[in-house]
């Protein structure tokens, strides 16, 4: 069973539950992440958003952790191929970065439309 498919998509499965762990264990900027998460699902139950909301709030929340965790990877990877600081890999990093930015961003516009007309609800949106 070990090499067949079913087994090894279950083998796989096993390695990405063991990245997620370390991920949790080890990268501070996951463990902030994870903490907004549930703060704003914190959120989510209290203003009682709706399922369509709850969508949005979902894949925001996963794409910024899915970005960060693939900025963890890259920037260890970086440091693993070359350890002194090299322009090419500051570049790298720095490129990785930016695009945890973009989510991270995205993430906040995401939860302005969301929480801001729950939060000032006499506002003309």
């Amino acid at each position: 069973m070990r090499d067949s498919y079913i087994g090894k998509r279950i083998k796989g499965g096993g390695y990405a539950i063991k990245g997620a762990f370390l991920l949790i264990k080890h990268e501070h900027s996951i463990q902030v992440q994870i903490g907004v998460s549930i703060i704003v699902t914190i959120a989510g139950f209290y203003f009682d958003i709706s399922k369509i909301e709850w969508i949005f709030q979902i894949i925001a929340m996963g794409m910024v952790l899915c970005a960060e965790g693939i900025n963890s990877a890259i920037e260890e990877i970086a440091d693993f191929v070359h350890p002194d600081f090299h322009s090419k890999i500051g570049y790298i990093k720095d490129v990785a970065a930016g695009a945890v930015l973009f989510a991270a961003l995205t993430a906040v516009i995401i939860a302005g439309f969301i929480y801001l007309p729950y939060i000032f609800p006499n506002y003309e949106w």
